[in-house]
C-alpha cells in the first residue's frame, strides 16, 4: 500500500464480527429475520476485502438458542472463508450460547461448562478471548479464576501489545433495560488490566456499533450480522430490525489502533480516484502532491 501521509500501513488487520445468532432447521429469528442469509452476505463482503487479514474474531452470540445444528452450520459457513483468507478464527462465547454445545459442536472439545478462553499470537500482537457468559443467565460476569488467569497472561507484555475480546462490553448500553444484562463488577476487570499492555477491547452484545474507554483502554463494540438496533428511537421502542448490519475492520499501528465500520450493504464506488490517479500522485514529490490535491481552486 502506498504511504502518502505520516502513517505507515497497519501492521495487523483483524475482522471483528459479532452476534450471528444462527438457529437450527432453517428457521428465522422472530419468524422474519434470516440470520443464515445475513451471515452469508456478511462473509461475502469480508471476502471482498483488499489486503491481508490476520484473524476473524466473532464476539459471541454465535447461536441464538445454543443448538448443535446451529454451531455445525456456523462452521460450514465460516471455515471455508477463513481458509481462503488464510486467517485463524477466534470464537468468543455470548449469553445466547451454551458452553457444552459450543465446545463440542463448534470447536470439537469436551462438552463441559468450562469457560471458553484462549490466547492467539498474531505475529507479536496477542489476542486474548475471555468468556463473560454466566450459564443460565443473560448478564455477564468474570469469575475469580478467569481474572487470575488473565492477570497471569498479561504479566509478560507482548511485542505489539494485547487485544482483549469478550461478549459483554464494559460500557453503558444507552438502552436502560439492557443495563440489566451488562457485565457485572466491571471494576474487577479494570484492576487486572490496569498498567498492562492491553491496547484495545473488542465486544458485541448490543447489536449496534459504539465505542468508549474502559480503565483508559479503548473499547469497540461491533454491530451484529443478524439484526441491529436503532438507538435514535425512544428507549421503549428500540427493537431488532433487519437492516444496517455491519462488521469492523481493526487496523493495528505502532502507536494507535483504529476500528472502522464496514456496512454489509454496499454500492459501486465512484470513479474520481483510480489506480492511474494514485500512480500519478505517487510519482509527485510531497510538495507537489500537497499543491495538486490540497490546494483549493482560486
Amino acid at each position: 500500500m502506498l504511504q502518502l501521509g505520516q502513517h505507515p500501513p497497519a501492521s495487523r488487520t483483524i475482522v471483528h464480527l459479532s452476534d450471528t445468532h444462527l438457529v437450527g432447521g432453517g428457521r428465522r429469528l422472530s419468524g422474519t429475520i434470516d440470520a443464515d442469509a445475513n451471515l452469508v452476505a456478511t462473509l461475502e463482503r469480508v471476502e471482498r476485502l483488499s489486503g491481508g487479514v490476520d484473524a476473524l474474531v466473532f464476539t459471541g452470540d454465535l447461536a441464538d438458542l445454543g443448538e448443535p445444528e446451529a454451531y455445525v452450520r456456523l462452521r460450514e459457513l465460516v471455515d471455508p472463508v477463513a481458509a481462503r483468507l488464510g486467517a485463524p478464527v477466534v470464537w468468543v462465547a455470548g449469553n445466547h450460547d451454551e458452553r457444552p454445545e459450543l465446545r463440542r459442536d463448534l470447536l470439537g472439545l469436551a462438552s463441559t461448562q468450562e469457560p471458553l478462553t484462549g490466547v492467539w499470537d498474531l505475529g507479536g500482537l496477542r489476542l486474548v478471548a475471555l468468556d463473560s457468559t454466566v450459564p443460565g443467565w443473560h448478564h455477564g460476569d468474570l469469575d475469580d479464576a478467569q481474572l487470575a488467569w488473565l492477570a497471569e497472561v498479561l504479566a509478560e507484555p507482548a511485542p505489539l501489545g494485547t487485544v482483549l475480546a469478550l461478549h459483554h462490553p464494559p460500557l453503558p448500553s444507552h438502552i436502560p433495560l439492557f443495563d440489566v444484562l451488562e457485565l457485572r463488577d466491571q471494576g474487577r476487570l479494570a484492576a487486572v488490566i490496569a498498567g498492562s499492555d492491553v491496547r484495545a477491547i473488542l465486544a458485541g452484545h448490543l447489536h449496534y456499533s459504539t465505542s468508549g474507554t474502559f480503565a483508559g483502554v479503548p473499547v469497540s463494540v461491533a454491530s451484529a450480522s443478524c439484526y441491529t438496533m436503532d438507538i435514535s428511537l425512544p428507549a421503549q421502542r428500540v427493537n431488532g430490525m433487519d437492516a444496517g448490519q455491519s462488521f469492523h475492520l481493526v487496523h493495528v499501528y505502532e502507536d494507535t489502533i483504529t476500528h472502522s465500520v464496514v456496512p454489509i450493504a454496499s454500492a459501486e464506488p465512484g470513479d474520481a480516484f483510480t489506480p492511474a490517479w494514485y500512480a500519478a500522485m505517487a510519482a509527485l514529490t510531497p510538495e507537489q502532491r500537497l499543491d495538486a490535491f490540497s490546494r483549493k481552486p482560486s
